[in-house]
């Protein structure tokens, strides 16, 4: 039934999976594992209530989805993150130039974030290729498994740079104008065909996905009649340095000529160079190096306001909605000399407090009716927050960037289902919410360079050919202890198993459970999570709930082993 797929090792370059292969790829994997893409079936995001909330004149099931970055370039990764909980896509910025070379590594996100990518890495013509098959995947997917009760219930927002002359190439224009309507494209009338023909087979979806006639009948009419018009909005990103002027043109030009709601994308730099150098240095990032030059180049605030106000009147003119999208990275020098160049931009954590200020400042500005898309180090720790500010659409990059990848998606969605009835969904922001959570953010450890007090946790050597993975806290460990295995021992509450691998080379655990550096806690993998496993404690439950039953054992099998040991030999010996 499906040809047998292939793989190719990995590469530093993308290469698009044709549709065909996309198809059976995700029923292969999913017959045979339960999984999707890796994404397990258990952490499928069912929305349990028809979305209700508005933006671009669609409905969304969560304010929540991938920014234009590394996770918006392939089908698969736009089906990941539909999967976990994302229905905002902000499609990753294309650009007239689209035959760059790519230095490698272009990312490095060991904490907070830096990049020195630029817009897409795939052809222009490709790009359009993997959104029109991630449109109708997620059709697909949603219906197959009924993980959503809206008709759609998802949003697709291009994102396109980076002037204005880029912009009206006639590429360009095919690129804009085909996501409006897709329907005069070959691609969707193909994709189409495909799919249709592929669940056609009623032997498939009835053996496997428990579908009757019926069933199958509402799911090709729902294939029939997906919509060709794929994206009605646009997210503008410009490069830094771009005079406020040609913004304000690209913009218009993108209201009025292309019919497209707009989102400006702006710069932590409006804060001010003092500002973000002084929160930077005050949060313990020392260390990041500032061009002030930059700040002087960027759009400054006094010319941003009339801007945005100019660009308020001119949407509303044209029945479209403009916003602003806060923010974009922050350049800064080369210090880490982990990535290649002279400069790059900052992500993630360290942003946040940058972001959530230009935020209350600019919504302050406008008396809280001003539309805001978040992006800058929001994560499921701050998310609830946010979106109380009345804050959305929130996107993420670096945040899935870190270990757990799209799970932490999931984990958000999660969190904002439990909590949706807190929020505002009129789009109008709360600037007495945002004003403490923006000051809040000036002193709060879960931003300072202090909540991650280690380096690197890579192990420094080189690691065998089969059986590669070490654990580093293992590792780290002066004597090697088993730390993983009897950790997951005392999870188990295997207690005496735990102390008898424990003292297999630790002869004093009842010591080093209370009197230790433990370099394991330093070197512990959690770190990339959120918090270290405290291992030392661990140890100390498997002394204090395993060392009685495995004395006794023990002196039960050397009495039973050796008669003579019932008699004291009268030495004494002090250790």
């Amino acid at each position: 039934m499906f040809k047998k797929i292939s793989w190719n090792y990995m590469s530093d370059k993308m290469q698009p999976v044709p549709f065909q292969k996309l198809l059976d790829w995700i029923f292969q994997e999913y017959i045979n594992q339960k999984s999707i893409f890796g994404i397990p079936s258990s952490k499928f995001y069912y929305v349990k209530e028809k979305g209700d909330e508005k933006i671009f004149d669609e409905c969304i099931e969560t304010p929540i989805g991938p920014a234009a970055g590394p996770h918006t370039q392939l089908t698969q990764n736009i089906i990941c993150a539909y999967l976990t909980g994302g229905r905002f896509f902000e499609l990753k910025t294309v650009q007239k130039l689209d035959d760059l070379k790519i230095d490698k590594p272009c990312i490095d996100a060991t904490d907070e974030g830096y990049n020195v990518e630029w817009s897409q890495e795939l052809k222009l013509d490709e790009s359009y290729d993997e959104y029109v098959k991630a449109w109708f995947l997620i059709h697909l997917i949603k219906n197959l498994f009924g993980l959503s009760k809206s008709k759609r219930g998802f949003v697709f927002n291009m994102s396109v740079g980076y002037d204005l002359d880029g912009i009206k190439t006639p590429r360009m224009d095919r690129f804009i104008e085909e996501l409006k309507d897709a329907s005069k494209n070959e691609l969707f009338t193909n994709y189409k065909t495909i799919l249709i023909k592929q669940i056609s087979n009623g032997n498939l979806l009835e053996s496997d996905f428990g579908f009757d006639k019926i069933k199958l009948e509402k799911l090709i009419s729902e294939i029939e009649n997906i919509s060709p018009h794929i994206s009605n909005s646009v997210t503008l990103s410009t490069m830094h340095g771009c005079p406020p002027r040609e913004i304000e043109s690209i913009a218009k030009y993108l209201i009025k000529e292309k019919g497209l709601h707009t989102y400006v994308k702006l710069n932590p730099t409006l804060l001010g160079y003092d500002f973000v150098n002084d929160t930077l240095h005050k949060l313990g990032y020392n260390y990041i190096l500032l061009d002030k030059n930059s700040f002087d180049h960027d759009i400054q605030y006094h010319d941003a306001i009339p801007m945005i106000n100019r660009l308020r009147s001119f949407a509303s003119a044209y029945n479209k909605t403009f916003g602003i999208k806060l923010s974009n990275t922050l350049g800064v020098k080369n210090t880490i000399q982990a990535l290649p160049g002279d400069d790059m931009y900052m992500s993630g954590r360290s942003l946040y407090p940058l972001t959530i200020n230009l935020a209350y400042k600019l919504a302050n500005e406008f008396n809280g009716e001003i539309n805001i898309s978040y992006s800058g180090g929001a994560n499921n720790n701050n998310i609830k927050e946010i979106l109380e500010t009345g804050i959305r659409p929130v996107t993420f990059a670096t945040e899935l960037l870190k270990p757990g990848g799209y799970f932490r998606l999931s984990q958000i969605a999660e969190t904002i289902e439990k909590n949706s009835s807190k929020f505002d969904k009129s789009l109008r922001k709360n600037t007495a919410r945002l004003k403490i959570l923006a000051a809040a953010s000036l002193s709060d450890k879960n931003y300072s360079k202090e909540r991650r007090e280690i380096n690197s946790i890579k192990i420094p050597k080189t690691l065998p050919l089969f059986d590669c993975y070490i654990a580093p806290c293992q590792e780290a460990c002066p004597i090697h202890q088993d730390v993983a295995s009897y950790i997951k021992l005392v999870e188990q509450k295997r207690y005496e198993e735990a102390y008898e691998l424990i003292i297999s080379k630790n002869p004093l655990p009842h010591i080093t459970s209370y009197i230790c550096d433990h370099q394991c806690m330093y070197h512990c993998t959690r770190w990339d999570y959120d918090d270290p496993v405290l291992i030392r404690d661990l140890k100390k439950e498997a002394v204090l709930n395993g060392y009685d039953s495995y004395l006794k054992k023990f002196n039960d099998t050397v009495i039973a082993g050796n008669e003579e040991t019932k008699q004291s030999n009268k030495i004494k010996v002090a250790v």
